[in-house]
């Protein structure tokens, strides 16, 4: 399969860099495995085999996520970041013109960390939904 730059929506250097934090799930939630990225959490990584293998696993995600989501405005890439680093803080959620919740996440500290962790679960559809439009 030929890809080009214009259809990847994930960017592999960023899953390498979010899968150094992997052992808790960071980069599966990235590629849009939250089931995964959940047992990664608890377990940290399986015990860091899991994570070990990932490293190997990730260009194989990193096509996979390309194909599942929509290519638009809004950079899946920057959105994880901001959501990983500062997501309690709403700034992932201002990024994609949300301002009312994100404004609410950041006096709420992402509603006491639910919201966060909705967002864990759910950014790349928000994401994606959003470039549809």
């Amino acid at each position: 399969m030929n890809s080009t730059t214009a259809e990847e929506t994930h960017s592999l250097i960023i899953g390498y860099l979010l899968w150094i934090f992997g052992f808790l799930g960071a980069h599966r939630f990235y590629y849009g495995k939250q089931f995964s990225g959940t047992i990664y959490f608890f377990t940290l990584g399986l015990l860091f085999i899991g994570w070990i293998i990932d490293l190997f696993l990730i260009p194989s995600l990193n096509r996979k996520a390309d194909r599942r989501y929509k290519r638009g405005v809004i950079d899946y890439s920057i959105a994880w970041l901001l959501l990983t680093f500062l997501g309690v803080f709403g700034v992932h959620r201002m990024y994609m013109g949300k301002w009312l919740t994100g404004i609410l996440y950041l006096l709420t500290f992402g509603l006491v960390g639910i919201g966060y962790i909705y967002d864990l679960w759910t950014l790349n559809e928000q994401i994606s939904e959003r470039n549809g439009e």
